[in-house]
C-alpha cells in the first residue's frame, strides 16, 4: 500500500501548508483531496511535488506492505 504520510511531514518541516500549495503554486484542490484520501496520483503530480518541495520521492510517499487477509 502506498501512503502519503511522508508528504505531510515534509510539508510541515518545510513550513508549506496546503493553502500555500493551492494559492501560490496553483495546486489542485482535487489532487490534494486524493492525497488526503490515499488515492492514486500521477507520476507528473509526484514530480511536481518533489520539485515544489525540493525533496526526493521518499519524502512524499512510502510503501507499506498490505496486511494479510484472513480467509
Amino acid at each position: 500500500m502506498i501512503t502519503y504520510d511522508p508528504l505531510w511531514q515534509t510539508m510541515q518541516r518545510k513550513g508549506i501548508t496546503t493553502y500555500t500549495l493551492i494559492k501560490h503554486y496553483k495546486f489542485s484542490r482535487g489532487t490534494l483531496d486524493s492525497l488526503k484520501q490515499g488515492r492514486h496520483i500521477s507520476t507528473a503530480t509526484l514530480n511536481d511535488l518533489c520539485r515544489l518541495l525540493d525533496c526526493p520521492v521518499e519524502d512524499v510517499l512510502a510503501y507499506r506492505p498490505d496486511e494479510p487477509q484472513d480467509s
